[in-house]
């Protein structure tokens, strides 16, 4: 086995930091820089000037909120089995976005966050994670499944038929993980998956819930306030229907972080034009609502990996 000495580790971290803070921003750069960007020169026109002041005020705050609430989040989970400061929370979430930025649906966040902790805890790591954005991606559904129904009450974007034949195969896939719970598959099964998730304290679920209700609050509602902005008035029920199935019907496609702007923004296209909303709108509000989610945090978490330093502890 070839063995590196330490300064040729210490090298090869410097090369990964490099690459991937350097590799984030490049990609930002070509999404804001190319040429199916936004035209800038008509968010002017696009601003209610009379409200934007407070509106403006709203959508940041619920971008600290939303990303704060992350934070809390994950401190809460790894709570289960050792106590972290709000500010190793702070820097393990935000690195662990910067690493996952380009990598398939994220992926590159559970290895970042278990670089943070010792070998042994590598598997508890990850599990954590699944469960962190387990929860998000089950309110996602069931919120998105709903908002599509009563969207498509208004609308009719989908055949009844469709949306049956969706909601059957949401009901088949729940069935099956009940009824084959059992099944193993190289040592893992549903069964000790429910297991594993029943051992974490009861308070600590209670609050990932709680939290994870409330981040996603916080990230549908900011996306409201950027239409409001916007000069977009149409009836709440029918705005949060549309901002719920786009993101439910977004996050189910298989793609980068990177780019899950542009899936959103196409699928945002369809819903909201069926409103009768302009297209540039829809366009400026989904990159806007990229720039705050993900740029921003992605921005301060190059700082966090460029801090980060292996884990030294003998294993």
């Amino acid at each position: 086995m070839i063995t590196l000495s330490r300064k040729a580790k210490h090298f090869l971290t410097v090369v990964v930091k490099l690459l991937i803070v350097s590799g984030a921003f490049y990609f930002i750069y070509s999404r804001l820089a190319g040429d199916n960007s936004p035209d800038w020169i008509k968010l002017k026109d696009l601003f209610n000037g009379s409200t934007s002041f407070i509106l403006s005020a709203f959508i940041i705050t619920l971008t600290f909120l939303n990303r704060f609430l992350e934070i809390i989040k994950w401190r809460n989970l790894v709570s289960s089995f050792k106590e972290i400061k709000l500010r190793e929370s702070a820097a393990q979430v935000l690195a662990a976005m910067t690493a996952a930025l380009f990598t398939p649906n994220g992926i590159g966040e559970y290895a970042a966050k278990a670089l943070y902790f010792e070998k042994t805890q590598t598997k508890n790591i990850v599990f954590l994670n699944l469960v962190c954005n387990g929860i998000q991606l089950i309110i996602a559904v069931f919120a998105g499944l709903t908002g599509l129904a009563v969207f498509n009450t208004y609308y009719g974007i989908l055949p009844a038929g469709y949306l049956l034949i969706l909601l059957a195969i949401v009901f088949v896939v729940i069935v099956l993980l009940f009824t084959a719970r059992n099944f193993t598959l190289k040592g893992y099964s549903v069964q000790k998956i429910v297991n594993k998730v029943n051992a974490i304290p009861k308070q600590i679920h209670r609050k990932n819930i709680l939290l994870a209700f409330a981040r996603y609050f916080c990230l549908i509602h900011q996306h409201y306030f950027l239409f409001l902005l916007f000069g977009i008035h149409e009836p709440y029920p029918e705005m949060i229907a549309a901002i719920t199935a786009v993101y439910f019907l977004g996050s189910s496609l298989p793609t980068f972080q990177l780019f899950d702007f542009a899936v959103r923004g196409s699928v945002a296209v369809l819903f909201f034009g069926k409103m009768g909303i302009n297209e540039w709108v829809v366009v400026f509000a989904a990159t806007l609502q990229w720039l705050l989610n993900i740029v921003i945090p992605v921005s301060i978490g190059s700082y966090f990996v460029f801090r980060f330093k292996t884990n030294t502890t003998p294993r």
